[in-house]
């Protein structure tokens, strides 16, 4: 195998300087409707959710993704294959030559290669995919008795997704989006804690250590001191950006050139994130 050394002037380029980033948000803050605020000709969304109604003035192009077999192979597509993978497997390199092959006249491969962001929506809706898929599977079935295996499934579930989130991760030069629903938990104590809605838990619990960015997308009133107040009956929508943040929001800036709050633009966080934007705190937290 040829190693290859990135300096740090190829780091900065457009070729290298991409971001994964998750967002989270209750139903109907409009997660959706960030899409607007992306370039149309260099983004692609992968619909999953069959959920573009709030977006179909957007000048953008969607994929239409009904299964999770689907989505691996787009996947693929997008990042190539895999080396350290076996040849002959999903993610390996006679998988993607079959794929290639297979979509040749379509167009989706260069179709796909002149989009720099993949925007997916929803990476909940992509996981209850993933268990639809994975309690068809033997994994899924018991040895002993050929019953179903429930935690077999979910081992099968939590592995696949995670294989697939990490592979579109390491896709050269493509800024990956995964957004997801967030969920409100009480518990017997009237403790609430934020929670993104997902099947099985280690997706949950292994996805903000894949990705760059995790931000939570609510909504947000103004107190006496012009600071925000978390408000799910207000109307401003904010981007929770910062771990530690006193509303308890899953949260995380590695880039660590965001202020706690952002403003609902996703053109302009990811400029802020590559450093292609002054560091200008124009909000309060």
């Amino acid at each position: 195998m040829a190693f290859r050394i990135i300096t740090a002037d190829e780091r900065l380029s457009a070729a290298e300087n991409k971001t994964s980033l998750a967002i989270f948000g209750p139903p109907g803050v409009g997660k959706t409707t960030l899409l607007k605020s992306l370039p149309a000709d260099e983004t692609v969304c992968l619909d999953l959710e069959a959920g573009m109604k709030s977006v179909q003035d957007w000048r953008g192009a969607s994929i239409p993704v009904r299964s999770f077999t689907d989505f691996r192979d787009l996947a693929v597509l997008i990042g190539g294959p895999d080396p350290a993978q076996h040849p002959q497997s999903w993610y390996g390199t006679e998988r993607h030559a079959w794929l290639q092959a297979q979509h040749r006249d379509s167009g989706i491969e260069a179709f796909l290669a002149a989009r720099r962001i993949i925007f997916v929506d929803s990476i909940t809706d992509l996981t209850r995919q993933a268990m639809a898929y994975a309690r068809q599977q033997p994994e899924a079935f018991s040895d002993r008795t050929g019953k179903p295996d429930v935690r077999g499934a979910y081992g099968l579930l939590g592995r696949e997704v995670i294989q697939a989130l990490k592979h579109l991760q390491h896709a050269r030069g493509k800024t990956v989006i995964f957004v997801g629903v967030l969920e409100k938990v009480t518990d017997d104590f009237g403790a609430v804690t934020w929670q993104p809605q997902m099947e099985g838990s280690k997706a949950g619990r292994e996805l903000p250590g894949i990705v760059d960015q995790v931000v939570s997308m609510q909504l947000f009133a103004r107190d006496a001191e012009g600071g925000w107040v978390l408000d799910e009956t207000a109307t401003d929508r904010r981007l929770v950006c910062k771990s530690g943040n006193p509303w308890g929001l899953p949260a995380k800036d590695r880039s660590g050139r965001l202020d706690l709050t952002e403003p609902p633009d996703l053109g302009a966080l990811l400029a802020r994130i590559d450093g292609r934007a002054s560091h200008q705190p124009a909000f309060a937290s």
